[in-house]
């Protein structure tokens, strides 16, 4: 949960610029697309093991060979009448063998069958991890009021940013499935955002106060945000005279939150998110000043699939629920969140929750039994000096912070956002301290897409499994590399902890590994996996989606692939093979704003199968020129630790002491 602007009126000042986004054409995707599907063609490479305990003269010759080359192309093409040449040697008993005449695929399915042969994989081409073509992504940003580091969060770790979560290599296995829903229980979402065009499932607005919503009704079918900006008349009315209610402008939380999940990605426009493929369900249940648990708990329900009175049946029951909102309080045992978040683990409903923001203890509702409680973390890997901490806590991710010797904010988490002061104006991007680039409101949704990445490689996967495995597979935390004096973390005892280096019994179980979480998800399984295109594609045009990075089981190959279209057949057809790695569609010129959901099935040498989906929509593939919130001097240690106090952090610590956070919600 972020710093609200009217929070560092104290400290910092604002001012405007112009940044104008341009995006790659993706010819790298498409040079790709085509360099992989003429490898369909040949020549073919496999690698050939040779059998040891076989008393044959070929397995006679491959075991006097010992540690020398292997050449035994030539014995098989006799044998086979084959047109083999002899590649590199591998290993002891272990080549390669080419073909000029016959697909990789081909040549497998050959010499499996050869008594001789222990075992035959296809010599597969791997690349370096490939970043997103997102202009927000890299580092080295070129505008000043953009972060330097970029999404530095999403990358692979490095010495200097070390809390970084590894999304990038963990794409490498899947890129997520549009079968897999993330609900976002937030402020809702503004829709018209280019980086969430084709990416938002029907919703729903649960907040039934309507001086709350904002919007002039009570629960309704529109999940979008008017904005939750509260002024000094708005305090004079019952609604908000408690001291929980604060003046501020709109934060636009929810489309943050939901964007970091399942921004649209590889796109060419904005930034990249962490479920990439994932569907984002928006439930609105947070309005001026918060929310009432009441809202909160129902849109946890209906989100789940799960029948709530006097709302229509959800058609699209998410996996995982994200919830970047709480208050200090101790977890109601036994009540209303803990009844829920258990009937929805038992579900199989992942709950991830922001650990909270005031340097306490864990707030409510994440420290209540099987939620996923989300400390934040500072780009070296200590903890955030904002961010709650304890033994409820399962695990850290980044939360951003800012450096006391910059002139801009260098480590926020950037995200989709808006201009408005009030109600919406132009689409934007987050950027630092003064426009809401810090809290662990943005911990919660990393963890969020990277669990919605594991169901989409393991889709059997109990809730608890990925509690487990998320914390089985993170990173130690760092006991080097903080601030000078930096203390070890203790236990919260009323008093807040700044920067702090994190324990096992205060932030969870270390940092967030995307790449480590997603490879055990998949260990021992078939996985699908559709690349190949962004999720808005203009109608009339052809559409190649590309499915040749899925996998195989451990010590299996893959068989087969098939692809068919489940949902929008009257929208686009088929036009290439459906059986081969890649498939192309023609889509109708007349169908804008139609959506296509095209199913991949792999099946694997020992029989495993796997699926993945991605929903298209036909429309304008989006662009974006927006004015980007202004460069900012951060007062020391702004949002995380780092340095000594200076007059402007104990401003905004006395400010702050006082107020709620602008997303938590009420307790009255």
């Amino acid at each position: 949960m972020p710093l609200s602007p009217s929070r560092l009126c104290l400290a910092l000042a604002a001012a405007g610029c112009l940044l104008a986004l341009t995006a790659p054409a993706g010819s790298a995707v498409r040079q790709r697309l085509a360099a992989q599907a003429s490898e369909t063609s040949g020549p073919g490479r496999v690698i050939v093991t040779y059998r040891s305990t076989r008393a044959s003269a070929l397995s006679a010759r491959v075991q006097a060979q010992g540690q020398g080359p292997v050449r035994e192309a030539q014995a098989l093409n006799q044998r086979h009448a084959l047109d083999l040449r002899d590649g590199r040697t591998v290993a002891p008993q272990t080549q390669v063998l080419i073909s000029d005449t016959l697909t990789s695929a081909q040549l497998r399915d050959r010499l499996a069958a050869d008594p001789d042969v222990e075992s035959v994989v296809v010599d597969q081409r791997r690349h370096a991890h490939a970043a997103p073509n997102d202009p927000l992504y890299g580092d080295l940003q070129p505008n000043a009021t953009t972060p330097t580091a970029g999404q530095w969060y999403l990358r692979p770790p490095t010495v200097a940013v070390v809390s970084s979560i590894n999304a990038q290599a963990a794409w490498d296995t899947t890129t997520g499935s549009s079968s897999v829903v993330v609900a976002v229980l937030d402020t809702g979402v503004r829709p018209e955002h280019p980086d969430l065009a084709g990416k938002l499932l029907p919703g729903l607005d649960f907040v039934q106060t309507a001086a709350v919503g904002n919007d002039g009704d009570g629960v309704d079918g529109d999940p979008s945000d008017p904005g939750d900006w509260l002024t000094s008349a708005d305090k004079l009315k019952s609604a908000f005279k408690s001291d929980s209610c604060v003046v501020t402008d709109s934060s636009w939380h929810g489309t943050q939150t939901a964007a970091l999940v399942g921004a649209a990605t590889n796109n060419g426009v904005g930034m990249a998110s962490v479920g990439r493929h994932v569907m984002v369900l928006p439930v609105r249940v947070l309005g001026k000043c918060g929310g009432f648990d009441s809202d909160i708990i129902a849109g946890m329900r209906w989100a789940a699939g799960l029948a709530v009175s006097g709302a229509p049946s959800n058609p699209n029951p998410a996996r995982v629920i994200n919830l970047s909102l709480g208050s200090a309080t101790s977890c109601d045992s036994g009540g209303a969140y803990t009844s829920t978040i258990t009937t929805l683990n038992n579900m199989g409903v992942v709950v991830v929750v922001s650990a909270g923001n005031d340097d306490l203890a864990i707030n409510s509702p994440a420290n209540c039994s099987g939620a996923i409680a989300v400390a934040g973390l500072r780009h070296a890997g200590t903890k955030s000096g904002y961010s709650s901490l304890g033994p409820q806590a399962t695990i850290a991710a980044p939360g951003g912070n800012c450096l006391t010797d910059e002139g801009v904010c260098q480590y926020p988490i950037l995200s989709a956002s808006n201009t408005g002061t009030q109600g919406p104006e132009t689409s934007t991007y987050t950027s630092g301290l003064g426009s809401l680039g810090l809290g662990t409101s943005f911990s919660a949704p990393l963890v969020a897409g990277s669990a919605a990445l594991m169901l989409a490689a393991n889709p059997t996967l109990t809730a608890e499994q990925v509690k487990s495995m998320l914390r089985s597979t993170a990173r130690a935390f760092p006991i080097t590399g903080g601030s000078p004096g930096t203390p070890s973390c203790g236990s919260p005892q009323g008093s807040p902890q700044r920067e702090c280096y994190c324990t096992t019994t205060t932030c969870g179980a270390g940092m967030l590994d995307t790449a480590a979480a997603v490879r055990a998800a998949a260990a021992g399984r078939a996985v699908a996996h559709v690349g190949g295109t962004a999720p808005v594609v203009s109608p009339g045009n052809a559409v190649t989606l590309d499915g040749s990075a899925s996998s195989a089981a451990s010590g299996a190959t893959l068989a087969t692939y098939a692809w068919d279209i489940v949902a929008g057949s009257d929208a686009a057809t088929i036009t290439s093979a459906t059986n081969a790695s890649t498939v192309t569609l023609s889509t109708d010129a007349t169908k804008t704003g139609s959506r296509v959901t095209v199913r991949l099935t792999v099946t694997d040498s020992l029989g495993n199968s796997a699926t993945a989906t991605q929903t298209l929509t036909l429309g304008t593939p989006p662009t974006i020129a927006s004015v980007m919130p202004p460069s900012q001097t951060p007062p020391a240690d702004s949002g995380g630790g780092g340095g000594a106090p200076d007059a402007s952090w104990a401003l905004l610590a006395l400010a702050a002491a006082g107020m709620a956070w602008q997303a938590r919600r009420r307790r009255e």
